[in-house]
């Protein structure tokens, strides 16, 4: 069996469901509602186990599922296509594809308004002033605006780590060293 075949049909369906949401926000020129939904909905994933737990679990009913979803959707004020698309999805008991779906609407939107996303992996978290400074870096470099998306990975010891589509750049500390570590060893 291959491994890769059950995120790649999460991922498809993902794709579905987030091409049809962007086009029927877009109509209704509700993509920052549903931008601002989308990223409400992936920190609540992120916080929460049971949201977590509700949408993989195969324990729960898909009536349970949907009674849930649409009370949180509801709790948080999504937008009324985000809302009925997780109703739909929980009916259909294809709400363990959501990480895929926010993820896809983040690109399809992100796309719209020329924006691109930076992972930006550093030793300590940045302060808004220094994400600020390096989105403006990065965009005078870039051309296009430019999202951060942030994490934090001590092992770096300092500096940063920029991946930009497919170009990365990283200044980090541990792969300086690295490098002199092997460099050394040819010399050795």
């Amino acid at each position: 069996m291959d491994v890769s075949e059950p995120a790649s049909i999460s991922s498809g369906i993902a794709a579905r469901y987030a091409t049809a949401v962007f086009g029927i926000a877009k109509e209704e020129k509700a993509l920052d509602k549903l931008e601002s939904g989308i990223d409400d909905l992936s920190a609540a994933l992120g916080e929460s186990a049971e949201l977590k737990d509700l949408i993989s679990s195969p324990v729960y009913t898909r009536e349970a599922q949907g009674k849930a979803i649409m009370a949180i959707a509801a709790k948080m004020g999504l937008a009324p296509v985000l809302t009925n698309t997780l109703g739909l999805m929980a009916s259909k008991r294809r709400l363990f594809a959501l990480p895929q779906l926010i993820a896809h609407l983040r690109e399809m939107i992100a796309a719209e308004k020329g924006e691109v996303t930076a992972e930006v992996t550093s030793a300590i978290e940045l302060t808004p002033a220094q994400a600020t400074e390096l989105a403006a870096t990065l965009k005078s470099q870039i051309g296009s605006d430019v999202k951060i998306k942030s994490t934090v990975d001590e092992s770096l010891i300092g500096g940063l780590v920029v991946k930009v589509g497919s170009k990365m750049v990283d200044t980090s500390i541990r792969s300086k060293l690295n490098s002199l570590q092997n460099a050394m060893k040819e010399v050795g």
